[in-house]
């Protein structure tokens, strides 16, 4: 698992980015500035999800590989794409039914980086990284 979360971090990273600029250049003047709105919310928030797999990954590499540390990284993986997934997918369709999607997505983030908490809680003090 260490892999595929890296690379969805990294992923995450990639995407973020062009969104941000295809928001940036090629939405705006197509779209109404609400649904922009909505769609770099979208692309900040998978920045957001880069950068918390990163860490969990960050923690797994510290210490033995403990259960918040894993479950963190799903629930942070889900509830990245679905919260920044809807609200792209609102903002790109104009369809407010993608807005029901966008608090289940927050409420997977929320669980997600709870559990971060409880890793960086019970996580070993050994964070020697740059061996």
């Amino acid at each position: 698992m260490d892999r595929a979360l890296l690379v969805l971090a990294a992923a995450f990273g990639l995407v973020g980015v062009a969104a941000g600029a295809f928001g940036a250049h090629a939405l705006r003047a197509r779209v109404p500035p609400e649904r922009l709105a909505s769609f770099e919310t979208g692309a900040r928030y998978l920045m957001y999800g880069a950068f918390a797999l990163f860490t969990v990954e960050w923690f797994r590499a510290a210490g033995p590989d403990q259960v918040a540390e894993s479950w963190a990284g799903v629930l942070l993986a889900a509830g990245t794409v679905a919260f920044s997934g809807s609200l792209f997918a609102l903002a790109l369709t104009g369809r407010r039914r993608w807005g029901a999607l966008t608090p289940v997505g927050g409420v997977l983030l929320l669980a997600g980086w709870a559990l971060l908490v409880v890793a960086a809680l019970t996580a070993p003090l050994r964070f020697d990284l740059l061996r």
